[in-house]
């Protein structure tokens, strides 16, 4: 171990923070560990919404399922995806020539170019003494939170990230065993779904020792609970509605 594995191994999500204000240097310094992320084709198809003022965090956190910390925290960040700059800036040199910004592949590669800066930004958050906690609640009113934010076409809020100093230390969350996830040379759908079993018991005992023994739901059943519940089935028109996965 190294002293960067050990702070990616010592993450927890952080969901009460201390008045300490996040310095503009420190955000910069985040912002600018984000931009160093790798990105497809150098595309850079991201955008960051920095919210400090206090009536623009309430209102995100209304919008974002009344999530406290979300209006408590210092600083607010909502990370989107974003082919609007690329369309402005390449529109003289493309000429007369078709352009695919709204494809598919276009909007896969904003997407993960938004969530690979965002973890670096996490990283360098916590490497600061700082902690984070991702809100995938900005899509639950997403319309309403673009309008707020003044998003234009071809731009969406991915997820947000409350940044502050910790005032909690968490227990860590298990997760599924190596076996499960890392597969050499081909997909074992065997190795993938066995070693779940275990982890179904490795999330009872946590979860018993978390809640003082009010619960001891099996992961598979919590994820089972998960799936039958139709969420933002609203995310595939707001899309259609911002121009992308044209084609």
């Amino acid at each position: 171990m190294n002293d960067t594995l050990t702070l990616l191994m010592n993450h927890r999500s952080i969901r009460k923070f201390k008045d300490t204000p996040v310095s503009e240097e420190q955000l910069y310094a985040i912002i600018s560990a984000a931009q160093m992320a790798s990105t497809s084709s150098n595309v850079q198809a991201y955008s960051v919404i920095a919210a400090t003022d206090p009536k623009l965090k309430k209102q995100l956190a209304d919008l974002a399922g009344n999530q406290a910390y979300v209006e408590q925290c210092p600083v607010f960040l909502v990370w989107c995806a974003d082919l609007y700059r690329l369309k402005q800036v390449t529109a003289a040199p493309l000429q007369e020539r078709e352009s695919y910004e709204t494809t598919t592949e276009n909007f896969i590669v904003a997407t993960v170019d938004a969530a690979l800066a965002a973890q670096n930004a996490a990283v360098a958050a916590e490497s600061l003494g700082l902690g984070i906690v991702y809100i995938g609640g900005v899509r639950n009113h997403i319309a309403e939170l673009s309008k707020l934010l003044d998003l234009p076409e071809l731009v969406y809020p991915v997820f947000g990230m409350c940044i502050g100093v910790p005032d909690q230390e968490p227990g860590q969350r298990p997760r599924l065993p190596l076996e499960s996830v890392l597969h050499l040379n081909a997909y074992s759908r065997e190795q993938s779904v066995e070693p779940v079993k275990d982890y179904d018991a490795t999330m009872k005992s946590y979860l018993q020792e978390r809640t003082g023994g009010k619960k001891d739901t099996p992961w598979t059943h919590v994820m089972a609970d998960r799936l039958a519940e139709p969420i933002r089935l609203h995310m595939k028109g707001f899309l259609d509605s911002k121009g992308f996965m044209k084609k």
